[in-house]
């Protein structure tokens, strides 16, 4: 067999076995969903576990051991990113000192598939001794961590991707998304918005895309704006002096009621152009935005309409402010 027959076959083979692990972790989920829509006592359960989580004093513990303390982690990262006070205690550190971090106003949250991980058994007695809520998260209802949870989310025991049913792969996938199931519903009942998330992700891409657009436009004196009924000939000054090639037109009220663009001029180009009215050239109903619209969406919005500078306007119509693609591009929107 030649070097290239051989290298076809084995990406068929990896690919054959790329194509199963996603195939089982669909499945995987869709077991968890039909879990929920069937099974009355789990669905009970996650509903009991928001309300704990969010309606105690405290802080959320979350706790597990080997992949289950790696999923832990994300989970309490999510919890703590969308607004809920969270943060994952090792057992064994637990075990070492660390069990003082936990107070009886908290709720813990301890992750074991199997339900009867040894090293959890420290943080069972303690949480039992000064009453701390345990909700728990494992595939064995009947499992010691289970029976002494205040609120047992037993999950569908699924396949393993791995072949052989050792390595934890759905059943960590099933973990993680009952766990972000978790921190949303809790977002969703908090009313986290979109201005609050911002306060936990001030930096990077994201940070960017959760800035207020009023954060990145231009002010008002650097408006370009012409009153209805002046020359077009002021209209080609005003656009090249401000150097976002549009020129917006207002009404006796100020209102924004049509704008000038590059295009505009290109379109209209005759002898008599710039004797013209602005407002027989103008584009109507000119795309604006407010103030408060979110960088992200703003950015959609351009992408969307295909343009590249938009006014800000307040509650009036008046324009307050203008936004170039570019001022997106350099504050990492995109």
């Amino acid at each position: 067999m030649g070097l290239r027959h051989a290298k076809a076959d084995a990406g068929g083979t990896v690919l054959e076995s790329i194509g199963r692990t996603l195939a089982t972790a669909t499945n995987g989920i869709r077991a968890l969903a039909d879990h929920l829509s069937s099974d009355k006592t789990f669905a009970d359960a996650l509903v009991n576990a928001v309300e704990l989580m969010g309606d105690g004093d405290g802080r959320v513990v979350v706790s597990g051991v080997g992949k289950s303390g790696h999923i832990g982690r994300k989970i309490a990262a999510t919890l703590a990113s969308t607004g809920t006070s969270a943060y994952f205690v090792h057992p064994t550190e637990a075990s070492h000192g660390d069990l003082g971090m936990i107070t009886a106003q908290d709720a813990l949250v301890l992750l074991s598939w199997s339900g009867e991980t040894a090293e959890l058994a420290n943080m069972l007695t303690y949480a039992k001794r000064f009453k701390v809520p345990i909700i728990s998260i494992s595939s064995n209802r009947e499992s010691t961590l289970a029976r002494n949870s205040e609120v047992a989310l037993v999950l569908p025991k699924v396949p393993e991707a791995c072949p052989h049913g050792l390595a934890p792969t759905t059943s960590a996938m099933l973990q993680l998304a009952i766990g972000d199931a978790l921190a949303i519903a809790l977002l969703e009942r908090r009313g986290f918005s979109a201005e609050d998330f911002k306060t936990f992700h001030p930096g990077g891409k994201l940070g960017a895309q959760l800035r207020l657009v009023h954060e990145l436009a231009h002010g008002a004196g650097q408006l370009p704006l012409l009153p209805v009924g002046r020359p077009m000939s002021e209209a080609v000054i005003e656009m090249s002096a401000k150097g976002f090639g549009v020129v917006g037109i207002v009404d006796e009220s100020g209102k924004l009621i049509g704008v000038i663009t590059d295009g505009d001029l290109r379109r209209h180009m005759a002898g008599d152009l710039l004797a013209q009215p602005v407002e027989d050239i103008m584009s109507h109903k000119p795309r604006v935005v407010s103030r408060d619209v979110l960088a992200s969406a703003a950015m959609e919005f351009m992408e969307e309409h295909k343009i590249t500078v938009l006014f800000l306007v307040g509650d009036a119509g008046a324009p307050v402010g203008i936004l170039h693609i570019h001022d997106l591009l350099r504050a990492g929107v995109a």
